[in-house]
């Protein structure tokens, strides 16, 4: 028989050992086992909403989500989905804010506040503006390819002509101004570009696109003349008269002439007969 000696040093190591795995196992679980002590989902949404306001947004994501993973169908997760919603955003949890948004606004159709999902679902995708160093560097935002500022104008849209009388309706239409007038800078800016190349229908056509979808934007002005020029490039006469009719009748002057935005007829307000 084989006796294998251990040395009092070899067993004092794996004491060590083991009481080191031990409490590092202890601190893993500590957080869970707080949050499994408290039985009641509306001490658990106290305490995730705390944690919101003093800005602790990652605590409060963590709360919450076990609130809603505990108490699915509880009163207080209705309102935990909603401040969960906010706090990924606050987070830059840009995808799980959205994710969240969408499902309560497909799992509350009826909600009361089902405004504010859509409002915060708006406010992820809106299209931000020019940091410190773009404004030293003077960056033209117009020729940044807007990949989420449709989203985010469908999703104020939707705020504004479903729930005309909510608290986020005006801060909604503000925002939209922006982005349609974002949107229509960066549609022009293509037109600019193949005017460069000579690709005259091209540029008529996306000119057209950008008073269509865009209409009230400061960019109309120069996207009438875009098509006015494009179409004498092509030798499209009477469609070139057409669209200079409509430019003076909106704005009383010839394509180049000095102007300022004060000239002109005043315009109907852009969005909704209430704004």
């Amino acid at each position: 028989m084989l006796i294998k000696f251990i040395t009092p040093r070899v067993a004092l190591l794996a004491l060590c050992l083991a009481i080191v795995a031990a409490g590092t196992t202890g601190c893993r679980t500590k957080p869970e086992n707080r949050l499994d002590r408290l039985a009641d989902p509306q001490l658990l949404y106290d305490r995730a909403r705390k944690s919101l306001d003093n800005q602790d947004f990652d605590g409060a994501i963590r709360v919450y989500e076990a609130l809603n993973a505990r108490f699915p169908f509880a009163e207080a997760s209705r309102q935990a989905r909603l401040d969960l919603i906010y706090a990924y955003y606050k987070a830059r949890e840009s995808e799980s804010a959205i994710d969240a948004a969408d499902q309560f606004i497909r799992e509350n159709p009826t909600h009361p506040r089902i405004d504010y999902a859509w409002y915060i679902k708006g406010l992820v995708d809106f299209a931000r503006t020019p940091n410190s160093l773009e404004r030293l560097f003077n960056v033209d935002l117009s020729e940044r390819p807007p990949t989420t500022a449709r989203k985010s104008f469908a999703a104020f849209r939707t705020v504004v002509e479903q729930f005309p009388k909510s608290d986020y309706a005006h801060d909604s239409r503000r925002r939209m101004v922006y982005l349609r007038n974002r949107l229509a800078s960066y549609e022009l800016s293509v037109a600019r570009y193949y005017i460069k190349r000579e690709a005259y229908v091209a540029a008529a056509q996306r000119a057209k696109q950008t008073i269509e979808q865009y209409d009230g934007a400061p960019a109309v002005r120069e996207a009438l003349e875009i098509m006015i020029l494009s179409y004498e490039k092509l030798g499209l006469g009477e469609l070139a008269q057409q669209t200079r009719a409509v430019y003076q009748a909106n704005y009383s002057a010839e394509p180049g002439s000095s102007r300022s935005d004060n000239e002109g007829p005043q315009r109907k307000r852009w969005w909704k007969p209430w704004s």
